[in-house]
């Protein structure tokens, strides 16, 4: 059987050389911020190098274009989750092989 996660998001991404970290969070049940609300917490990392984080963000780019298309979801231009999640650190920009930065 394949293990399974359960993300709430994800807290960070970090670039070293040609390898990306990926902080997956999720909010706990325990830890709790002044207003009462859950804290994210990180859960996991996956780790890859950098031109298999290209090819998986692709992928879900095109994921998410469908689910747009089909109407499972709604396009907004800033999701109300990333407004409220204060601890995400970083913002990559890296090259793609023509040497184009891809924002993630």
């Amino acid at each position: 059987m394949t293990e399974e996660t359960y993300s709430d998001g994800v807290s960070e991404i970090t670039v070293t050389g040609s390898i990306v970290r990926i902080d997956l969070m999720s909010l706990s049940p325990a830890e709790r911020d002044r207003a009462n609300n859950p804290q994210p917490v990180v859960r996991r990392r996956i780790i890859m190098p950098a031109d298999a984080f290209a090819g998986a963000a692709d992928l879900m780019q095109k994921v998410v274009r469908s689910l747009i298309e089909s109407g499972a979801i709604q396009y907004r231009k800033a999701s109300p989750q990333i407004k409220k999640c204060d601890n995400v650190k970083n913002i990559i920009l890296i090259p793609d092989k023509s040497g184009k930065l891809i924002h993630f």
